[in-house]
């Protein structure tokens, strides 16, 4: 018996070991499992493949139909199945709209036109309005959306299209639609609306894949109008409403022009993800399109096969920015490169400013930012505080002339383990407006010190310090 437990952990701290080093990215990860697997006999290697192995890239890889081996010991890391010449960029583009070429090798799409829209007093008479004079198809994918308040007039607007003969798909993430009750799901599919439900938690069949979440807000109406940006369909958007207890306020962004159709591959890559199904004949934009002044990219960022693509732009980005870097995020806990990308971008004098609310719907996520923003500010990054109501805006700005927006957080939940989606969007005029939403906010915030951070009692760095151990799944 003796012999069979020493083969066996043998065995199984053989196949731990070959596969901590060559699948862990972090020398220290890789150092300490190595430790335990050598260390701790058959307990060591089982914690190593119940905990340390990351089966999100899998998972995620299966589900969108890129299947893996069984044993695979590949690295965690996007697919790049080309190989980018300096004679592939497009010459004429500034250096900062590069690096999203080399990251998703999209090319941009020029003559756009886009509007923002504020909060939900703007997006959602626009969208109703977009959905009513649809006339061939309407795809909508949100995080949340609520069949109650504006979410019901939502559900209308697509009703009565469906009345008239119109196309109507919607995706509604499995674990989003849990805060409403999945009340929207039933009264879609009662107004004859093909929904989809991204990922949906079940024990039978066991699903548990509640990391694996479809954050993205876009609507595509009739394949020349586009809604893309951070607000859901809820009625907490609606922050002039007296009755709103939880006003949360956010930027959406109408596009019209190429960047369209872009949007639309986002959602039948995802509505094929979900269903399995090839969405076919599609309406093309009209012929009007492409008179507008904004150059644009969409960025298609999951833990599949676009794995760190989000990531590597806002690296390449701030690695670029020569005067000002303004970041507007509800949840801020950049991994350990952004963190040095922001460090060494304020070193060379850029201006790099972070607005963050006073407090967001999550109070934990709150004290795990505390604990490291002194990181930022001994550097001379300003970080503010915006008073409430909760800003769920998710804006970036660089050197007056480049803007990305969608909705990804600043924060590892986001950039690694969400399917989400990010526009990188080139023009001096849109990026006034977005700045001077960024500077106006900025004056009625309180900007932090790191006399402040330091003089929290114990108890306070002690909470905020645990939270921020588990940053990578806030």
């Amino acid at each position: 018996m003796s012999w069979f437990l020493i083969s066996l952990h043998i065995g199984v701290m053989a196949l731990a070991l070959v596969h901590a080093l060559v699948y862990k990215r972090d020398h220290r990860a890789a150092l300490g499992w190595v430790g335990m697997i050598v260390l701790f006999p058959i307990a060591g290697p089982l914690l190593y493949f119940i905990f340390g192995i990351n089966r999100i890239r899998s998972v995620a890889r299966h589900f969108s139909g890129h299947y893996l081996p069984f044993l695979h010991f590949g690295y965690e890391r996007a697919d790049r199945h080309y190989v980018v010449n300096a004679s592939d960029i497009e010459s004429s583009l500034p250096a900062i709209m590069r690096v999203g070429k080399r990251v998703t090798h999209e090319p941009v799409s020029s003559g756009n036109c886009i509007e923002l829209l504020y909060n939900g007093e703007a997006f959602f008479p626009r969208i109703v309005t977009a959905i009513d004079n649809a006339k061939q198809s309407v795809l909508l994918s949100s995080y949340l959306f609520s069949g109650r308040g504006i979410g019901k007039d939502v559900i209308q607007a697509m009703a009565r299209a469906v009345n008239r003969g119109v196309t109507v798909r919607v995706i509604i993430d499995g674990t989003g639609a849990l805060y409403s009750g999945k009340t929207a799901l039933s009264g879609l599919r009662k107004a004859g609306v093909e929904v989809a439900e991204f990922m949906p938690l079940s024990l039978i069949p066991p699903s548990f894949g509640i990391n694996l979440r479809n954050h993205r807000k876009i609507a595509i109406i009739d394949g020349d109008t586009a809604f893309f940006g951070g607000i859901n369909i809820d009625s907490r958007h609606m922050v002039d409403d007296p009755n709103n207890r939880h006003k949360t306020k956010d930027v959406h962004f109408l596009a019209t022009g190429p960047v369209v159709q872009s949007l639309q591959k986002v959602f039948q890559r995802d509505w094929w993800m979900v269903t399995r199904q090839e969405l076919q004949g599609l309406p093309s934009p009209r012929e009007e399109d492409g008179s507008g002044s904004v150059c644009c990219r969409v960025i298609d960022d999951g833990p599949d096969e676009n794995l760190d693509a989000l990531a590597m732009t806002l690296l390449g980005v701030f690695s670029a920015a020569q005067e000002s870097i303004t970041i507007m995020t509800p949840y801020f806990l950049p991994n350990r490169e952004l963190l040095s990308a922001l460090q060494s971008a304020s070193l060379r004098g850029v201006k790099v400013q972070v607005v963050i609310p006073q407090r967001s719907n999550l109070r934990f996520v709150d004290w795990a930012t505390r604990n490291m923003l002194w990181e930022l500010i001994l550097w001379d990054v300003e970080v503010y505080a915006q008073p409430p109501p909760f800003a769920h805006t998710k804006l970036l700005t660089i050197d007056g002339n480049y803007v990305m927006a969608g909705s990804a957080n600043m924060d590892s939940r986001s950039l690694r383990l969400n399917f989400e989606l990010g526009v990188e969007m080139h023009d001096k005029t849109l990026a006034e407006l977005v700045s001077d939403h960024i500077q106006q906010t900025i004056a009625v915030s309180r900007r932090f010190t790191l006399s402040e951070l330091d003089g929290r009692p114990i108890h306070y760095r002690l909470r905020d310090a645990f939270f921020w151990l588990f940053s990578s799944y806030l």
